[in-house]
């Protein structure tokens, strides 16, 4: 299995923040949030890495060079990344990725390794992270479940009343989902010519399709996407050195 991350974007609403700098590369209480996936990515067993840069992809590039030499990171260049969603960056990993599974990350997340633990450990084959309790409105990716914590619906558009909880970006994906989800994408792509949609659009495609997924409750372990300056500073009191220990 392999670790993929999608950094391609250019994080216009973390402006002026990122103007000169990708977002993954933001200081979170003295780290950088991609020092943190990594470290934890490596934690959990993952050598091999996948990761899908597009804006300010230099720098990335240089950084993981020179703090991680010891892993083993495939890069892949979105040039399309100021058009493009994350489904775009997905598709493009198909050939990096080849037969296997993986586990899916967006590059914007503080969180706990041990959700990496919960998702690795569990007897399902496509498993994906899910927060409950949280106040959900528009902008979160929120899901609908059935019997089991099968997933039923995934996306901004599932009424929040009927939402069990908000999907953070981590995913695992089996070999054989991860063939279905590329199909999905090269149709949406290059046969509908459709690139800004959010990767959960082909997540419910392949759940209606009968390709079962299936939500895992991270039991309150702390994680947060970091999208807007109050996410980052959010972010940051999680890293004071009371919460350290929780993101070494």
């Amino acid at each position: 299995m392999k670790g993929v991350i999608l950094a391609a974007g250019m994080a216009s609403r973390l402006r002026p923040l990122t103007d000169g700098t990708p977002k993954c590369l933001l200081d979170v209480g003295g780290r950088t949030i991609l020092a943190l996936t990594l470290e934890n990515l490596t934690a959990a067993g993952f050598r091999d890495i996948v990761m899908v840069t597009g804006y300010r992809e230099e720098q990335i590039r240089r950084y993981v060079g020179e703090n991680s030499p010891s892993l083993s990171v495939e890069f892949v260049t979105n040039k399309s990344f100021a058009e493009t969603n994350n489904s775009y960056s997905l598709w493009l990993t198909r050939r990096a990725v080849g037969e296997d599974g993986i586990m899916l990350l967006d590059s914007d997340i503080l969180f706990d390794r041990r959700i990496l633990g919960l998702l690795s450990g569990s007897p399902e084959a496509n498993c994906l992270a899910m927060v409950r309790g949280k106040p959900l409105g528009d902008e979160e990716i929120k899901m609908k479940l059935g019997p089991g914590g099968r997933l039923l619906r995934i996306g901004k558009d599932v009424p929040p009343q009927e939402a069990a909880g908000e999907s953070i970006g981590i995913e695992k994906l089996s070999a054989s989902c991860m063939g279905c989800l590329f199909d999905i994408l090269e149709r949406t792509i290059v046969g509908r010519k459709t690139v800004d949609l959010f990767y959960e659009a082909a997540f419910q495609e392949a759940i209606d399709a009968g390709v079962a997924m299936t939500a895992v409750d991270v039991k309150g372990l702390p994680c947060i996407e970091i999208d807007t300056p109050d996410d980052l500073e959010a972010a940051r009191a999680m890293r004071a050195p009371a919460g350290q220990h929780l993101f070494p």
